[in-house]
């Protein structure tokens, strides 16, 4: 199982780097032609991959656990509250 963030997923990841291209490749739109976008993004793509680094996820399952727990107890709080 991989826990993922619970204030984000794997589709919010993506849309930041389609935002990063477009603020630090497609903008300002100065293309000729399609081959100078080609290239840029090329470019763009080595640059991003020599700096990129993997991701260490800090949610644990003890993590999961206590916030699971705490869910428990808000719901069985909300329940007696409305009886």
């Amino acid at each position: 199982m991989v826990h993922t963030p619970v204030h984000a997923s794997w589709t919010n990841q993506i849309g930041i780097f389609f935002s990063i291209v477009q603020r630090k490749v497609v903008s300002p739109n100065d293309f000729t032609d399609l081959t100078q976008v080609r290239d840029r993004l090329r470019a763009f793509e080595d640059r991003y991959n020599t700096a990129a680094q993997p991701f260490q996820w800090r949610f644990t399952t003890s993590d999961l656990d206590d916030l699971l727990a705490r869910l428990d107890r808000h719901q069985e709080s909300s329940i007696a509250l409305a009886a």
